[in-house]
């Protein structure tokens, strides 16, 4: 525990980049699993108390109640089938309680990776994501799950009677619930690949066409049922996802162009600075010192007077007579 801790203070103080040894990445991403597979253990036990306690089996036993009445109760064909059923809901529950707790820590690993930009962006997503799923599961309790249970109860009804059992009867409720709140994450994944700088907006209205296509094929895999119904429940909601998501990537991509727009702006004087200082040596002349006064040759060049050089004797040369002792 010291180790990790030593090392992250080692990222946020000495380290700005977040460069660490492998080992170290080993180390820390030991403890994030540890910590991840507890909160699961803790989602786990919360799902069972909700189940037992909260009467969460109730509350997805309504809509099949709605439709083949307040006494209908699905049947079991084993001894075991029920405890395990249980078990099989408070896990799903225990792993959606837990989410928060294991994005935190996936993102706290990943994150210094990215820039300063990238995590500002993708951060809101986290808690958007959150938003969005829980709207998704409560459009497709509310509205396409009736929906879905009786228009399948509506087939067949001439010669096969309903009696769904327990295993099929929550798995086919829980697999919708899932399938829609995760539905519903597309404008956050969009989001993150905006801020990554994987797509563009010009890219997704350019797949306006494809996605139709891809969210009617989603939906009939989803809630199989008459072309009107699934157009109005599962297709538009979809598509208008999909609408969002782009309005998105254009509020990313806005803010990439102006932040580059800015940094461009301020590297604009320092470059004229270094074209300034890329002329040729021979139109820049030094300023003289105290102890330079300038170069004889380079001032006759340029047209300047050049200083004469006082005359220094020379030791070789013979000396001159001296004239007085001859008078």
């Amino acid at each position: 525990m010291k180790r990790l801790r030593d090392g992250l203070l080692a990222r946020a103080t000495n380290n700005p980049k977040a460069e660490m040894p492998f080992l170290e990445h080993l180390e820390e991403m030991r403890w994030r699993i540890l910590w991840s597979l507890l909160a699961l253990v803790l989602g786990l036990g919360a799902g069972i108390f909700l189940v037992l306690y909260f009467d969460a089996m109730l509350i997805l036993l309504a809509p099949g109640r709605e439709i083949l009445g307040e006494d209908w109760m699905p049947q079991a064909l084993g001894p075991n089938e029920n405890l395990f059923f249980l078990l099989k809901v408070a896990i799903w529950i225990g792993l959606v309680l837990a989410s928060p707790t294991l994005v935190y820590h996936g993102w706290q690993f990943l994150s210094p990776a990215l820039e300063k930009h990238e995590k500002r962006a993708i951060v809101p997503s986290l808690y958007l994501g959150l938003v969005l799923f829980i709207a998704g599961v409560a459009m497709a309790y509310f509205i396409v799950l009736p929906f879905y249970l009786r228009f399948m109860v509506g087939i067949g009804t001439e010669f096969m009677t309903q009696g769904w059992t327990g295993n099929l009867y929550f798995g086919e409720v829980i697999k919708l619930l899932l399938a829609v709140g995760f539905i519903f994450e597309l404008p956050v994944v969009i989001l993150v690949l905006s801020a990554l700088g994987i797509v563009t907006p010009r890219f997704l209205r350019s797949k306006r066409r494809h996605a139709i296509v891809a969210s009617t094929i989603l939906a009939s895999l989803i809630t199989p049922g008459d072309a009107i119904t699934l157009t109005l429940f599962m297709v538009t909601p979809i598509f208008l996802l999909y609408e969002f998501s782009i309005l998105l990537s254009v509020l990313v991509w806005r803010k990439r162009d102006a932040r580059d727009g800015q940094a461009e702006t301020a590297a604009a004087p320092s470059d004229a600075v270094a074209a300034d200082d890329t002329r040729a040596p021979e139109d820049t002349v030094a300023a003289p010192t105290p102890y330079d006064h300038g170069d004889p040759a380079r001032q006759g060049e340029t047209g300047a007077p050049a200083t004469p050089e006082p005359a220094t004797p020379d030791a070789d040369a013979p000396e001159s007579p001296d004239t007085d002792g001859e008078e």
